[in-house]
């Protein structure tokens, strides 16, 4: 699931799962058009998205009373209905109608009710909007209001406006705080990228595929010198990049500038693809991630850095998709590293998948054996979307990329049409047991676990560290608890930790420090490398 923090608006995600799905079909609703500026290039083709969302709600959360966009968002917290079609082609200056209902949710353009609106239309040219959002490559219209109803006039929106291309990773908004600010300059300069081609994903591929991150080398490192440091391998969670781990690469250093963190090297993985996050796991469609990361990555990384190259001087950290990928990593090579501390991460047992036993028969992700459905989201204990809410918008903005269709990337079977296999119906929500067979045979990290322990056991006891909140947004706590059940069952020995009420989104939270969890994660992994070491008392305030 997703690492950064997303808006959550429970009364507007309402509208999503409410009444808006039975009204009434309106008389004289608004046709929609579109039109390319005469200036664009010829031949642009992309996944067209339109949005509609009631006026008043528009307004409501409107700066100055300008509406800047419309969106509906898989996350929840958007009370827009979307549509999207696919355009091939299309002639600078040309105008087409809107197909609002083939693909929509809630509900029909169609079968809008009567009223005033704000719509927005966005060609995904790149068509990665469902990992990355809007970006400087979507051309969208400005939004416009138009009243749906009896007499209704046609509306044509012009895609011709674009966000700005982003500008310096190292350029952190002003919202950020000055002391990390102030730390830029000697973290840029100690932090090294990573831009490195793989032989096998190029082999899967048969084009270049390159592996990228960060190196944050600590204060005083000298590539002469014969000191030798412990690494700290990161990676983010879903919809994260190699520019959004700038941040982690700032605190990093300026955490060792303090001594607030030990001196270590940070590896920081990206673990995004066009598909979604690869979660570094070996997989049929998306080619030999762990393998490019273990046999070739590492090793050329311990080439060139002063790194300690032992499994005890080898650790892993990342926070939900990141937290999966990391928790597999120590499971799948448990000689390599010496240890992982992976929080809130997605399921390791898909007996919860966020609440949802997949195993189960008859299993549906839409719907509870009562007919009732499944909550895929919460905040402070109210539910803000549902899995077939976050589902079908997700399939609207596209096939691929996805957070849900990540999991089919990296999980799944490959189709007959050289696709992965979906783990479940769109339209239905009901589960293919065939293709969570298959799900459960390869990346079921419990059921790995309850299977292999015996040869596991001596190259994996003691290495797992897993935290999450009890009020995890994503429902993830779960699939904790089932995990702790299957280490406790096989008498592992094992750092299980449920942070009473904490979420997805302040579980490193402690008062005003926003990475106190991973400041104390640093210096365990620290004691295991450097015996002895102690943690220095914090500085007072």
């Amino acid at each position: 699931m997703r690492h950064p923090p997303i808006a959550l608006v429970p009364a507007l995600a309402a509208c999503l799962l409410a009444a808006c799905a039975h009204a009434p079909r309106t008389q004289g609703t608004t046709p929609l058009r579109v039109q390319l500026p005469a200036d664009a290039p010829a031949g642009t083709s992309g996944r067209l998205l339109v949005f509609a969302e009631p006026a008043a709600d528009a307004l409501a959360r409107a700066k100055d009373g300008v509406v800047a966009a419309v969106d509906a968002s898989p996350f929840g917290g958007k009370g827009a209905s979307a549509a999207a079609m696919e355009l091939a082609r299309i002639a600078p200056g040309q105008v087409l109608p809107v197909d609002g209902d083939s693909l929509a949710w809630p509900q029909p353009l169609s079968r809008l009710p009567a009223g005033d609106y704000y719509v927005q239309a966005v060609l995904d040219v790149a068509r990665n909007n469902n990992y990355g959002g809007r970006g400087a490559d979507d051309l969208s219209s400005t939004p416009q209001r138009i009243t749906v109803g009896p007499g209704a006039k046609p509306a044509t929106l012009v895609l011709d406006q674009r966000a700005p291309a982003a500008g310096d990773p190292w350029q952190l908004p002003p919202t950020a705080p000055e002391a990390l600010r102030a730390a830029i300059p000697a973290a840029k300069a100690a932090t090294q990228a990573i831009d490195m081609p793989s032989a096998a994903l190029g082999a899967f591929w048969g084009r270049p595929v390159h592996l990228r991150g960060w190196v944050v080398l600590p204060p005083g490192y000298d590539a002469d010198d014969k000191a030798r440091y412990p690494v700290l391998y990161f990676t983010h969670g879903f919809g994260g990049s190699t520019r959004a781990l700038v941040p982690t690469a700032i605190a990093a250093h300026a955490g060792m500038a303090d001594g607030s963190i030990p001196p270590m090297i940070w590896v920081l993985l990206d673990e995004s693809s066009p598909t979604g996050t690869h979660e570094f796991a070996d997989s049929v469609n998306n080619g030999p991630w762990g393998t490019a990361l273990t046999e070739e990555l590492i090793p050329a990384l311990e080439s060139r850095y002063r790194m300690d190259a032992t499994a005890n001087g080898r650790f892993l950290n990342g926070h939900s998709s990141g937290g999966w990928a990391t928790l597999w990593l120590q499971v799948r090579y448990p000689k390599l590293f010496g240890g992982t501390w992976s929080t809130a991460p997605d399921s390791s047992d898909f007996r919860d998948f966020s609440g949802i036993d997949l195993y189960a028969a008859d299993a549906n992700v839409y719907r509870k054996p009562d007919g009732t459905a499944w909550p895929l989201m919460r905040d402070k204990g109210q539910v803000v979307a549902s899995f077939e809410q976050f589902a079908r918008l997700e399939e609207i903005v596209g096939p691929v990329g996805g957070q849900l269709a990540s999991f089919e990337w990296v999980f799944s079977p490959r189709g007959a049409d050289g696709r992965p296999m979906p783990m479940f119906d769109r339209g239905t929500g009901q589960v293919d047991p065939m293709v969570v067979a298959y799900w459960r045979e390869h990346y079921d990290i419990a059921e790995r676990i309850r299977r292999d322990w015996p040869r596991l056991k001596p190259d994996l006891d003691g290495k797992l560290h897993v935290y999450v909140g009890t009020a995890d947004t994503f429902y993830l706590d779960g699939g904790v608890h089932k995990l702790k059940e299957t280490l406790d069952a096989v008498g592992a020995r094992a750092d299980i930790r449920f942070v009473p009420d904490r979420t997805h989104f302040d579980l490193y939270v402690e008062g005003d420090d926003r990475r106190a969890m991973l400041k104390d994660i640093a210096w365990q992994m620290y004691a295991i490398a450097r015996p002895g070491s102690k943690r220095p008392p914090a500085p007072a305030r």
